[in-house]
């Protein structure tokens, strides 16, 4: 499909029917069109289009301002009706780029017109960091809004969503192109203004829920029999008022960090839920941590941190019931009661205050894993969210009764038309063109990459670790190099910081903490001298611009003090340096003592691997190269499979409730 807008055609809220082909077809019919869809965008036939609309914007630099904005509105008309007409995109395309010329003062690069080329005709545009993906979205959100279809720009965050309308907003005014933002937070009303507009910017988050909210609002009148009557009746004064809607459809979605949002959050499912008067209180809650303390690791419970889960023993479920007996009627149920000091023991043992969540305000606030960023309107499901607010001595909220429930691998693939950017898509081309049907093309870099590599270093413990990047740190800020450090937690971030900060070194922290402040350390991470410690906050989005001339010392160095769940991440961070043929360096350090290793190697084998070391702090440079991905590949192939798990789940639970006439 190439995209619609609400009317006649498509409804008034259009969205591409569920399909439920056999996984052989799906495979093979995909396989097909990625093949189809790259030979449309072969690196000649791109070269060839960026060349075009070039040599048609150097006809429009010569327009006065006024003839200028007269063809614009010509050329709106001739697009409405041709929208995938090649003559008529190719002028779209100069018209958007001389607007970004005349109001922004930049043209966009041959890299961003094949970008958005690509993005336009409902694919993946892999461009690498610092290539302006900002501003290539407008390319493809411009023409598409020249047509007169609606277009969702996805961002990871409020804060990218923000900056990045806010950015862009005077290239589409002077298309003629409104432009509204959705947040956290933002009122009804205020967001049913955001999305009539032609172009909203929006996290993943915001639009998912949003489009739940529509669906429970639709009720059975969201069903494939309403769509096509709503085709049928579009524009009669005789049809019934529809419900009052957020959205009007699905109809274009480009996604900025298209791996994160697609791939990374895709392993949970969005649940919208409404505080109920329930059976469990926080007194409930609150017995439930005080049972959960008084069993004893590995002899009433055994913990697997791997799978983040606790199943109690044989003798587990004994001393569960008899320490059970005093309290009310409640915890007669063996069922509700071993599942909820499960939880307890999950709240206790496997969620860490500033690593999985931080406290603010009084309330539990989660912390994206991914990102680093916080999630204050997610909660954790059947009493977990509750037992660690009673845990932190919060005030406890109410159950939760689940009003709707979709996947992100369902919603998105909803879409009439959905397109993606971003820098890392190695080992997920397949699961991409797969799930949403999204072939990868890769676009060249504007400049070459000047990115130097620094051999990464392990090492047996924390503390050896610590005292080579206190070293590291101190030789290149003695250079008057930018250092950048990532970290992968609160805690860590502050730990480290404070290490440095002990040690003379002045380190400026950057973390969920202080999200209000991010725009700014950002803009300082690049001067002389400057050391910045960061959560993956820092990883995605955030443009360090070189200040002092420091691209003559070497540019930004980036210092990764752990790896992440899965080696894209570790890229992202990577990926603030070097960008737009800026110099720049990174290094990967490493220890035993780190999560994923932790999680990984037995304590055993980690004893081991000490001793084979001869006592020494640091492994040898390829051994620990190999020690180190060895858990990041386990734990992305488990993630991988929890995906599969979470798709198939969610495809059986639509047909359902398809099958029961209810909505997701």
């Amino acid at each position: 499909m190439n995209g619609g807008r609400p009317g006649l055609t498509w409804g008034r809220y259009p969205e591409r029917p569920a399909t439920r082909d056999s996984p052989f077809d799906k495979w093979v019919q995909t396989r097909i069109d990625a093949h189809k869809a790259r030979r449309r965008v072969c690196p000649d036939v791109l070269r060839n289009i960026a060349a075009r609309i070039e040599e048609v914007g150097c006809s429009l630099e010569k327009m006065p301002d006024e003839v200028f904005a007269a063809s614009l509105l010509g050329m709106r008309t001739r697009l409405a009706l041709q929208p995938m007409d090649e003559a008529l995109l190719v002028q779209a395309f100069a018209a958007i780029r001389e607007a970004a010329g005349r109001t922004l003062g930049m043209r966009h690069f041959p890299s961003q017109l094949m970008g958005g080329w690509v993005l336009y005709h409902a694919m993946l545009a892999q461009m690498q960091t610092g290539e302006g993906k900002t501003l290539t979205a407008t390319l493809p959100a411009g023409a598409a809004a020249l047509t007169g279809v609606p277009v969702h720009v996805v961002t990871a965050n409020d804060y990218l969503a923000r900056r990045d309308a806010e950015a862009m907003r005077p290239v589409y005014e002077a298309l003629g192109v409104s432009v509204g933002i959705v947040t956290e937070g933002l009122e009804t009303q205020a967001r049913v203004a955001a999305y009539a507009c032609d172009v909203t910017y929006c996290t993943n988050k915001s639009v998912a829920f949003d489009y739940l909210r529509d669906r429970v609002a639709r009720g059975s009148m969201s069903g494939p029999t309403h769509s096509k009557l709503q085709r049928l009746y579009a524009g009669s004064e005789s049809t019934p008022n529809p419900p009052s809607l957020l959205l009007r459809g699905l109809c274009f979605a480009i996604v900025d960090e298209a791996d994160s949002v697609l791939i990374d959050e895709a392993r949970t499912p969005l649940i919208l839920s409404r505080s109920v008067e329930g059976n469990m209180d926080e007194q409930m809650y609150r017995q439930a941590l005080e049972i959960a303390a008084q069993l004893v690791a590995d002899v009433d419970f055994a913990i697997s941190a791997r799978e983040r889960k606790v199943t109690l023993t044989q003798s587990g479920h004994v001393r569960l019931a008899t320490i059970a007996q005093p309290f009310d009627s409640r915890w007669s149920a063996t069922r509700r009661r071993e599942e909820l000091v499960c939880q307890a023991l999950c709240a206790q043992h496997l969620y860490i205050r500033d690593v999985q969540y931080v406290v603010s305000d009084n309330r539990v606030q989660i912390i994206d894993a991914s990102t680093g960023r916080l999630m204050p309107d997610r909660s954790w499901e059947r009493g977990l969210h509750q037992l660690i607010e009673a845990k932190e001595g919060c005030d406890v909220t109410g159950d939760k009764e689940t009003l709707a429930r979709i996947s992100y691998q369902r919603f998105f693939s909803r879409y009439l038309k959905l397109s993606g950017m971003t820098g890392t898509t190695t080992k997920i081309e397949r699961e991409l063109e797969y799930t949403y049907g999204l072939p990868v093309v890769p676009i060249p870099t504007h400049r070459p990459i000047r990115r130097a590599t620094y051999r990464p270093r392990t090492f047996t413990t924390t503390s050896a670790k610590y005292h080579a990047i206190l070293q590291s740190v101190r030789n290149l800020h003695a250079q008057g190099r930018p250092i950048l450090i990532g970290t992968r937690s609160v805690e860590d971030s502050e730990k480290l910081g404070s290490y440095l900060s002990d040690n003379g070194l002045e380190a400026h922290i950057l973390n969920a903490r202080h999200a209000e402040t991010e725009a700014q350390m950002v803009a300082d991470a690049g001067l002389s001298g400057r050391i910045t410690v960061a959560t993956n906050i820092a990883g995605r989005g955030t443009d360090v611009q070189l200040r002092d001339a420091v691209a003559q010392l070497g540019g930004l160095h980036v210092l990764v003090t752990e790896r992440n769940e899965a080696a894209r991440i570790d890229r992202q961070l990577i990926g603030r340096c070097s960008r737009q043929g800026d110099p720049g360096s990174y290094q990967i350090f490493g220890s035993l003592d780190d999560e994923l290793p932790a999680l990984f190697y037995s304590p055993w084998l980690r004893a081991l691997l000490q001793f084979l070391n001869l006592g020494r702090a640091e492994f040898p440079s390829n051994l620990g190269r190999w020690m180190m991905a060895l858990p990041q590949r386990a734990t992305e192939r488990r993630h991988r499979r929890a995906r599969r798990s979470l798709q198939r789940q969610d495809e059986r639970l639509g047909d359902l409730l398809s099958f029961s006439g209810e909505a997701e």
